[in-house]
């Protein structure tokens, strides 16, 4: 099982990339997967040039490949302006538009104040909706504060078992719950037409 972590943190250490990092060892407690992080610090020049002249360089070409071959993917990004950081939207920019479509991916985000938790609603949930992604429902939003306090870790717990869930060929512990079957929409009943004349009149009537 090939699970993909992206994430957009900038410096070194990187709590971006911690909680990456905790999300990704969540999952592999409830499935095993082979996990790979990719830094998109380090091809912040590559996906510049990719805007420019249309063509992925050697570093992200192989990102592009490990994302588009990923059984799942946790995506991480620093809040910057009340949203995702540029070079994270970048990159899924310059990704094939139907790398995503079907895949399970788990949205997360760190910022220094818990003001800016809804950021994962408003922008990065939609974004992943867009590229016909499978968002897991729950998403991890973690503030200065949320470092060593309750909750984070239950919320990474969570979210982590909703990811190994949609997972494909998932072996699961024993009590683990399977993954909803998708639900068939229902048939319409076929309407009952009323010609106009007749509800007229039994509008006359009363």
């Amino acid at each position: 099982m090939r699970l993909v972590v992206v994430s957009a943190g900038l410096s070194a250490p990187s709590s971006t990339r911690l909680l990456g990092d905790r999300l990704a060892t969540a999952v592999d407690r409830h499935t095993p997967v082979d996990t790979q992080v990719i830094e998109l610090r380090d091809l912040a020049v590559e996906i510049a040039h990719n805007f420019t002249n249309g063509f992925a360089g050697k570093n992200l070409a192989a990102a592009q490949e490990a994302v588009a071959g990923a059984d799942g993917l946790i995506v991480v990004t620093p809040v910057f302006s009340a949203s995702y950081s540029g070079l994270f939207k970048s990159f899924f920019d310059v990704l094939d538009k139907d790398a995503l479509a079907g895949k399970p991916v788990l949205i997360a985000a760190t910022g220094g104040s818990a003001r800016h938790s809804l950021v994962l609603e408003h922008a990065l949930r939609p974004l992943f909706a867009y590229l016909r992604a499978v968002v897991v429902p729950t998403a991890v939003y973690a503030a200065s504060e949320d470092w060593g306090a309750e909750g984070l870790p239950e919320r990474v717990e969570r979210a982590a078992g909703e990811l190994a869930a949609l997972l494909p060929s998932v072996t699961r512990p024993a009590g683990a719950a399977a993954p909803a079957a998708p639900v068939e929409p229902a048939e319409p009943d076929e309407p009952v037409v009323v010609p106009f004349a007749e509800r007229l009149a039994a509008l006359g009537a009363g």
